[in-house]
Order: C-alpha cells, then structure tokens, then sequence
C-alpha cells in the first residue's frame, strides 16, 4: 500500500523554518514536495556554525530532505507564471511569507483558488493574518519572548529565558502539518478546498497549555519551577549521582513513591506523615527536607545504577542524556526515527542522518530516501513537467529567470 500523500504534490513558498518544518512531515507521508526558492536559495542553506557543508547545513538537512529545489525569480513576470503554473497542478499550496507578500506577488490565496478551486493554501506567519500584530516581523526567539515561553523557563528567581532550540518554529510546523492533513481529509469528503492560518505565537499558546489554562480557569498563573516537574512534587526533579550524571524522577503518585522508598532502603518515609502524601510533600518545608534526603542518598551511587535498579520495579526515572547519545541510540533501534542520507563538507559526501516524522505505521509509514536538494537542482525537471519545452526552459535559465544544474558533488547517480 502506497503511504498516505502518495500522489499529492505540494508548493512550497516557505522558509527557515517553521513553514519548510510542515512540508518535511507531508513529504515523509510521502507527498512530493516542490520546494520554490529565490535566486540566492532559502537562508537556511548556510546557516548556523556548520558553515562549511556546501548549502547543505545541518539546519537546512533538518527540513528539506527529500524535497525537489525550483529556483525561480519571483518578481519577474516569467517567474510568476511559472509558480502559477505550478499551483494549477498542486494539491497544496505552503507559504511564510509576511501576510500580503504573496497577494502582491499576484498568487494569494484568491488568485492561487482561481487557478485551483480545491487548493488547500497555508499561510504561517508570526503573528496571523488579521490582528494588530500581523504585521510585525518574527522569528523563533522573539516569538518564545512575545508568546510565554521566555517567561516560562528556569528557577522562580531567574531571567527570562530562552529555550535551547526554536521550539515554536518546530512546533509551528508540526501543527500546520496537521492543519494541512484535516484539511486534505475534509476536501476528500466534502470537495471543497481551504485556506489555512497558522501564526507562531497561536503556536505558542497552544504548546503552553498546559500554563495557559490554569490561569484561564483560576485567574491566577502558575510559577516557574526549574529543575522541577509541572506537579510541583520534590520527587520529580533532578539529582546528582556519584559519577557526576544527573537522574531525573518523575515520582508524582503514592505507589511510585512507596517504590521510590523502598529501593533507597527508606521505606520509613513513605508512612512519614510530612511525605504521605502528594500535597504534603509539595509543602515548601517538607519538599526542602525530603529533596535534601535524597541528594544524599543519590550522590552516593552512579547515575547508570540508580536508573537500573529504579526503573526495575516501575519508577519513573532517566539519566539526563544529551542529544549525541539520544541520536547514536536512534540510529542503532529499530523505530527508524533516524533516517540516513549524506552531506556534503569540502566537496565530499560523508554519511549523515535528519530526523524522520517521529510516529511508527504498522506498513507504509513516515519516510523517504530522497536527499536534501541542491539549490535549483529540479528547476528542469520541475518546468518539464509543467509543459516547458527544452528551448523555453534555455531561455529562461540563460536570463536568470531560474537557475538550474546544480547537484551534490560526488553524486551524480542521483535519480
């Protein structure tokens, strides 16, 4: 059985990262992808420290694996009829532009539904298209600023701070592709297109919820707690062992906690009227007490021991890991989280790998064995298929309306 978006095809105006993030997801479904890119190709192709892969960075692997690359001069008249030759043949149309870009463009939405009355058009942007923000630029860390995440981060006595990776680009796309899908599913029982908008800091609150609706329901916003899990208990947090690992419990229920107790050898604290309970132990004193009792207990085995012998009996436990050892397992289990291609450093292919969809089909799942596109490397293929001819397509690589015939060093066995 063919994967579900298996002769669906997407044009993707998108960039960076939370608009290319959705369409990584329909490709991995199995959706073509038509990634449309400027002259100078999406920004993402050089970005970050990794400077040195050729256009192939690792942010830009991120996304884009297994899409085709059109390159094409969007504010030439040529180049627009060649995108809206491309949207009468598409199923989607994904863009992140600034709301109003792609309407001056001449292929908003109204024209894009002109040329396909059952297109499913998604536009992301940071603040949506209507309000009084909607015109504000963003991106992922003005975003985690303006949409709580920043103020949701570290100890009650710390600065605001921001998340470690751009949690709301990823998330943004993650929940467009899913906008995408429900609308794919509606258009197939009821036949009619839609248009889809998506804004970054809506993203924001949606990841936040779990904060956000306290204060709904209360009027009152929860504190920061660090270290420390959402239920506030001392007995989910994080501990240092003997060999200098941290362990992070998620002891939050009685029967866990009594089994909790009786590994450390300290049953006596499960019957302790202070700790007997959830909301005893969350009292500021007694939580101070018991999370100092099991320092001391902690500190005085590694890391590795106390996670097997806790997660032996059903305690909720882990060593923190960080992502070089969560990626080395990855690639070596059987889930396929890790899907393997090459990049390209100094010219040479070495081995690689981006992260694939993240949920498991029984047969015909997530996935693809495409490799990140050079830019402009489809550009041919692309207008061929849209009914270019070898002559129109010279003409229009010979006036920079396109640009075309890049590949990846060392890789010219690509189909």
């Amino acid at each position: 059985m063919p994967q579900p978006l298996k002769g669906y095809r997407v044009a993707d105006f998108s960039h960076v990262m939370a608009g290319p993030f959705c369409s990584h997801f329909l490709r991995m479904l199995g959706a073509e992808v038509v990634k449309i890119e400027s002259l100078r190709g999406d920004a993402m192709r050089d970005y970050g420290p990794f400077r040195e892969c050729d256009g192939l960075s690792p942010a830009f692997i991120a996304a884009n694996a297994g899409k085709s690359s059109l390159a094409v001069d969007l504010k030439s008249p040529e180049g627009i009829e060649i995108a809206r030759r491309l949207v009468g043949r598409c199923n989607v149309v994904l863009e992140n532009f600034r709301p109003g870009v792609m309407d001056r463009l001449g292929i908003g939405y109204a024209a894009c539904k002109l040329l396909n009355p059952q297109i499913v058009y998604c536009a992301v942007s940071g603040y949506g298209q209507s309000g009084a923000w909607r015109d504000l630029p963003a991106i992922d860390n003005i975003v985690q600023a303006t949409g709580g995440v920043m103020a949701a981060n570290g100890e009650p006595e710390d600065p605001p701070s921001r998340a470690g990776w751009p949690v709301i680009d990823t998330y943004t796309g993650t929940l467009a592709a899913l906008a995408v899908l429900g609308a794919l599913l509606q258009r197939e029982r009821f036949g009619e297109g839609q248009y889809i908008d998506v804004a970054m800091l809506d993203a924001s609150v949606v990841l936040l919820t779990a904060l956000a609706t306290p204060y709904l329901v209360t009027g009152k916003t929860l504190p920061r707690t660090g270290d420390v899990g959402y239920s506030g208990s001392p007995t989910s947090a994080t501990f240092l062992a003997q060999d200098g690992t941290r362990l992070a419990l998620g002891v939050v229920q009685n029967n866990h906690f009594a089994l909790l107790c009786g590994v450390l050898a300290r049953p006596e604290l499960a019957d302790d009227v202070r700790f007997r309970e959830p909301v005893s132990r969350t009292e500021p004193e007694n939580a101070a007490l018991l999370r100092g009792i099991l320092s001391d207990i902690f500190i005085t085995r590694p890391g590795g021991e106390w996670e097997h012998k806790l997660s032996a009996v059903g305690v909720p436990c882990g060593l923190i890991r960080g992502i070089d050892e969560v990626c080395e397992k990855a690639r070596t289990d059987s889930r396929g989280l890790i899907v393997p291609t090459l990049a390209v450093a100094d010219g040479a292919a070495r081995p690689a790998g981006y992260v694939n969809a993240g949920f498991v089909f029984e047969h015909d799942g997530p996935g693809c064995d495409g490799l990140p596109p050079m830019l402009g490397e489809h550009t041919e293929a692309v207008l061929s298929s849209l009914g270019y001819g070898e002559r129109a397509i010279a003409s229009l690589i010979e006036r920079r309306i396109v640009l075309a015939g890049m590949r990846h060093p060392g890789r010219e066995d690509r189909p």
